[in-house]
């Protein structure tokens, strides 16, 4: 092997010397690194012992300052030292990416050896060949190289789009906890906040936020009062689905630990809840709300009413379900029938009477005495109880659970010293015998604790905030005349009209119809099946009209209602509170419109006054219109009353030929010729003079609804009244609008100048003006309005008796 030459030796000794410079001064810099420094700062302690220098391990731990070896880190806290933690994902993004750049130094690394190492000199095609396979492998490194650096670059967009994902992802879920943010405080199990989420409830309303955590954190009954529409039932529903979510959550833990049973903590197929409500359609629209969150915690939850098969509603009660909402009169049907779901009563954690008020009105609701007699006491002793207690089938003494009681309400009126008398006649309120005519009896009797927790967030007028009130003033028989203006001018959005009987109802339905207007009717003589049915129609009609009875002034949630006619005044004013209550719903605005005739006027301002109201407002009118309402109104009354007989007529002879065939008898008709001849000719002129009147009728509503002095050619030659200068002002916008989107052939609606279906709280709040509404004044004018009747009728009598007097004398003296 020949020796290097001294210049070559000269050579390598001056490269060694400048490589130990690089690497001192390399040192001396990794020195003054203060993320060195930083790092060098932790707690690092050996993991093998350093003994001696000649020891067999000092290989691998290392005695130079960059030396290698084996050090372990003690458990520190990161942001002592400013130190971040990646996400899982990013890590493995790094290591991936490590992998690929050491793949991409040992191919840079071999193609530089490979440049560096030149070919010994040699002779022949060896060398050639040489040369020609050398050329091959630099190729192809070259293309591993190449699909080396674009295997990076495809990882580097995957893993970005990661991020971005991710990012988006915690944006999503940072917007979501802000949106629902103000349920966080209320502190509910993660299923109920899901389907708080999922249902779109951002934040609770003032009467959940007050009666939750009594409920549902300190155990305590609840005797709570809001606006209708302020989201009373989630206010007692939330606190029982809280606990029996962590009832069963216990039984689970105790599973887990000490092996128990669960069903000493949490039993299965007893009843937890018995929520009562007064009406019908009140008990199935608290059952959907409960329905909506019971889908994610596995809770059945099974209305109980009246109007249905009771053979189907006994084989919902054998799937045992934890929850059931019912009206007092089909539950005490089901439990004086010895209904084992219904009559086992001691696992009963929860009793909940919604709508209080309507359940103490006097004659109403005797059921629900006998169904608070049935409950067992929450004193823990028995004496006293009924013998209808006695014989319920009791469970385990675990499972008797502290029963909580809920009354909630629109109105409340409590005493002062209501605590006071919960403490002296909670034993002794069974015994009683008087009838629940207050919310105190009703509270007393149900088992409610000292320590209940009363919540009242009415205010002074009770009505809610959004609602606008207004009234109209006409003789009574011209009720009809001014509903069928404020439906035909005033069309716009869900009306409910409110009677107080069935016979003003069927009259104002029958004579709706026959202008026209398309009514649905819900009142209590309707099947079950009917009521659910006109209910239905009334949601899918976005400008739907209900014509009903105080049925539906409870409870019932219909969005969208924009107006509420009260064509007769109620008996009280707490019903008036719950019709109101159908509109203005959940911050939404709405309007009410009272139809007053001179007899309700007195009862109109003491009811206002009962709501500390001084001054209402007078619904604006286009008197205008009226000549034209009253014409069509007088044609459809011919109408109603031709129509009526004739069914009255077939109804009677219906029902004889019903009664007869019943008993097998022959109906003969002793009328002679003549009277035959004469009725037909009756029914062919009536039923000649009904077509008369229909063909009219149906002439005018084929023209749109104008007034008196309106002209075709110049439509504001009457004069300009406030509903046609807003037709004028949409018009003029719609242009505007129109002009702006150039090359769009938009289909118009057709527009009728005098007549458009302005929205009544649109018209009150643009005309409407405000009325002093004093009792006293309002008494005087009635008795100074029959006084006069009173006088004009006695003159007439007197004037007429004189007629006959001097008609008499004539005679006489002839």
């Amino acid at each position: 092997m020949a020796t290097p030459s001294p210049p070559q030796r000269q050579q390598e000794e001056e490269q060694s010397v400048s490589l130990s410079k690089k690497k001192n001064q390399n040192r001396k810099r990794t020195k003054h690194d203060p993320e060195l420094e930083r790092l060098d700062s932790l707690p690092w302690n050996s993991s093998l012992p350093n003994e001696e220098e000649d020891d067999a391990f000092s290989l691998f731990i290392g005695s130079g300052d960059l030396d290698g070896g084996f050090l372990s880190l003690e458990e520190i806290d990161e942001s002592d030292y400013g130190l971040d933690v990646p996400g899982a994902k990013k890590k493995i993004s790094n290591k991936n990416s490590k992998l690929k750049k050491q793949k991409l130094e040992e191919v840079t690394e071999g193609s530089r050896e490979d440049a560096e190492a030149e070919p010994e000199p040699a002779e022949g095609m060896a060398e050639e060949k040489n040369v020609k396979a050398k050329k091959k492998k630099k190729k192809s490194k070259k293309k591993k190289a190449k699909a080396v650096q674009q295997e990076d670059e495809s990882a580097t967009v995957i893993d970005s789009k990661d991020d971005e994902k991710e990012q988006m992802l915690y944006e999503d879920e940072a917007e979501a906890y802000a949106e629902f943010y103000a349920w966080n405080e209320l502190r509910l199990h993660p299923l109920l906040m899901k389907s708080i989420s999922r249902l779109g409830f951002k934040e609770p309303t003032p009467i959940q936020r007050t009666c939750i955590p009594a409920a549902a954190h300190q155990g305590k009954d609840v005797i709570g009062a809001a606006e209708t529409g302020s989201g009373k039932t989630l206010a007692f529903g939330l606190p029982i689905f809280q606990r029996l979510l962590e009832e069963r959550e216990k039984a689970a833990n105790m599973l887990e630990e000490k092996g128990e049973e669960a069903g000493k903590y949490a039993p299965k197929g007893v009843l937890r809840a018995l929520i009562i409500t007064p009406t019908r359609e009140l008990t199935l629209q608290v059952t959907d709300h409960l329905k909506e969150f019971a889908k994610d915690i596995n809770v059945r939850v099974v209305p109980i009413v009246g109007g249905m098969s009771a053979e189907k509603q006994e084989r919902l009660l054998k799937t045992r379900p934890e929850v059931i909402v019912g009206t007092p009169g089909r539950l005490w049907e089901l439990m004086s029938g010895g209904e084992k779901h219904l009559v086992e009563l001691h696992s009963l954690s929860f009793f909940v009477l919604d709508e209080a008020d309507r359940m103490v009105e006097a004659g109403h609701f005797r059921e629900l005495q006998s169904i608070i007699e049935m409950l067992p006491m929450t004193s823990g002793t028995t004496d006293g109880q009924s013998q209808n207690t006695q014989n319920c089938v009791t469970v385990s003494s675990l499972s008797r659970k502290k029963r909580q009681t809920f009354v909630f309400s629109a109105t409340l009126a409590l005493s002062a010293d209501f605590r006071k008398k919960l403490k002296r006649g909670s034993l002794k309120s069974k015994q009683s015998t008087d009838g629940l005519n207050s919310i105190e009896i009703l509270s007393e009797r149900a088992g409610m604790k000292p320590n209940a927790a009363i919540v009242d967030l009415t205010n002074a007028s009770i009505l809610a905030k959004n609602l606008e009130e207004s009234f109209i003033e006409c003789r009574e028989e011209d009720k009809d005349a001014y509903l069928y203006y404020i439906l035909s001018i005033h069309g716009e959005g869900r009306t409910i009209v409110f009677c107080t009987s069935i016979a003003a109802l069927r009259h104002i339905s029958s004579i709706l119809r026959i202008l026209g207007v398309n009514v649905s009717t819900l009142h209590a003589q309707m099947q079950q099946r009917a009521r659910l049915k006109a209910i239905d129609r009334f949601r899918a009609n976005e400008h739907g009209i209900l014509v009903a009875t105080d049925v539906a002034a409870r409870g019932l949630d219909i969005p969208g209602v924009r107006t509420v006619v009260h064509y007769q005044l109620p008996h009280s004013a707490e019903v008036y509170v719950h019709r109101s209550g159908r509109t203005a719903r959940a911050s939404s605005d709405g309007c009410s419109i009272a139809l007053i005739s001179p007899n309700d006027s007195a009862k109109f301002a003491s009811l206002c006054k009962s709501f500390a109201k001084e001054s209402i407002k007078h619904f604006p009118l286009e008197s205008s219109y009226m000549p034209e309402v009253m014409k069509r109104l007088s044609l459809a009354r011919q109408i109603d009353k031709i129509s009526r007989k004739d069914s009255q007529e077939r109804a009677n002879k219906s029902w004889l030929e019903r009664s007869a065939e019943s008993l097998e008898l022959v109906v003969e008709n002793y009328d002679s010729e003549e009277e035959r001849v004469k009725n037909f000719k009756q029914k062919k002129a009536s039923s000649n003079h009904l077509k008369k009147l229909q063909q009219e009728l149906n002439g005018l509503l084929s023209r749109p609804l104008r007034p008196k002095t309106f002209s075709h050619r110049y439509p504001t030659a009457a004069g300009v009244t406030h509903l046609i200068q807003h037709q004028f002002e949409e018009l003029a916008k719609q242009n505007g609008d129109d002009n702006l989107v150039l090359g769009e052939n938009k289909r118009r609606k057709m527009v009728v100048i005098g007549q458009d279906c302005v929205e009544p709280l649109q018209a009150l709040r643009s005309a409407g003006h405000e009325v002093h509404m004093d009792v006293k004044e309002r008494v005087e004018k009635r008795r100074n309005a029959e006084s006069l009747r009173r006088k004009r009728k006695e003159e007439k009598k007197r004037l007429r008796d004189q007629r006959r007097k001097q008609k008499k004398q004539s005679q006489g003296r002839e």
